[in-house]
């Protein structure tokens, strides 16, 4: 089937195939050029009414990580402490105020979302799109991604994020795969299970 994809079989590869989530990384840093070129790639996946809520808290300080490592579960801390760069994917849930900046040509857009309950579920939806794009653009940058979700999200979110109006929804540990990186690959379903026609 992949005569049918545009993209190379290489850049498949690189993206989706031999990509897994990484484990352990090797102490070779990650630029912020590198994060910039990655940002820089991945803000022009789509979001509802371009809202685009989701906020990269890179954690590059000591003290940071630490305040962040006592809220990260169980292995996740290990994982975490020893990542080359850590950082907290949020959900901005005051993304509205840039509406008329990012959805010009609708100029009630910012006040559509009035409510703050609908507004957070945007948000974290929303936010939850640019995560999936985040993901497939750090391998794009031949980097690794650790996704986890397993975390004091409240915790996290008072110690570090507090004031902000940001809301944590994953935490990435970033870097270049060390070797013991992979565990082996989960089955995926088949495409007659999850394609369907009406």
């Amino acid at each position: 089937m992949t005569d049918a994809l545009v993209l190379s079989t290489e850049a498949q590869d690189l993206l989706f195939r031999e990509a897994r989530t990484a484990n352990a990384f090797t102490d070779e840093p990650v630029s912020d050029e590198q994060v910039a070129a990655i940002y820089d790639l991945v803000k022009f996946g789509p979001t509802a009414m371009n809202t685009q809520p989701l906020r990269v808290v890179l954690v590059r300080s000591d003290d940071a990580r630490q305040k962040l490592l006592k809220h990260m579960s169980g292995n996740n801390r290990d994982k975490t402490e020893s990542a080359p760069l850590v950082a907290i994917l949020a959900a901005d849930t005051n993304f509205h105020e840039t509406l008329p900046r990012t959805f010009p040509h609708f100029p009630g857009a910012k006040d559509f979302f009035a409510d703050d309950v609908a507004r957070e579920h945007a948000a974290r939806f929303n936010a939850g799109l640019q995560i999936g794009y985040f993901i497939v653009g750090v391998r794009a940058a031949g980097l690794a991604a650790g996704p986890m979700t397993g975390f004091d999200a409240a915790g996290v979110d008072a110690d570090l994020l507090e004031g902000t109006g940001l809301k944590s929804v994953v935490v990435v540990n970033v870097g270049h795969p060390a070797e013991n990186a992979w565990f082996d690959r989960l089955p995926r379903l088949e495409r007659a299970e999850a394609v369907i026609t009406l």
